[in-house]
């Protein structure tokens, strides 16, 4: 199978923990983007998290601000996720944030012997 390039997008309109993405069974995927824009006019905080698959969260942006009606980039390399590995995301306030990530899906290649 071919590599995929997909995203994901997120309308944060509660203040629970969201998935934005798991990573598919059986691939590697390289996260290339994660934009957050915020557009109540109030600006916010935006907390990321990953999870692996044994359930250890670690915290990719514990509080990042996010500026009144602006679109910040919080990349600024690609991150690399296992398989089932989940990208969870929360907004401090409801209503105010989307979150769209890009990401590259890899498939291993098939061994031929």
């Amino acid at each position: 199978m071919a590599n995929n390039f997909v995203n994901k997008k997120v309308d944060l309109t509660t203040t629970d923990l969201t998935i934005l993405y798991t990573v598919p069974a059986y691939k590697t995927s390289v996260v290339k983007s994660i934009l957050v824009s915020e557009d109540a006019g109030s600006g916010t905080t935006i907390t990321v998290t990953l999870v692996n698959s044994s359930g250890t969260i670690f915290s990719l942006f514990k509080t990042k601000s996010i500026a009144s009606n602006a679109t910040t980039e919080l990349l600024t390399q690609p991150l690399v996720m296992e398989e089932s590995e989940v990208l969870k995301v929360q907004a401090a306030d409801a209503n105010e944030l989307h979150v769209i990530a890009s990401i590259l899906e890899i498939q291993p290649r098939e061994v031929v012997t």
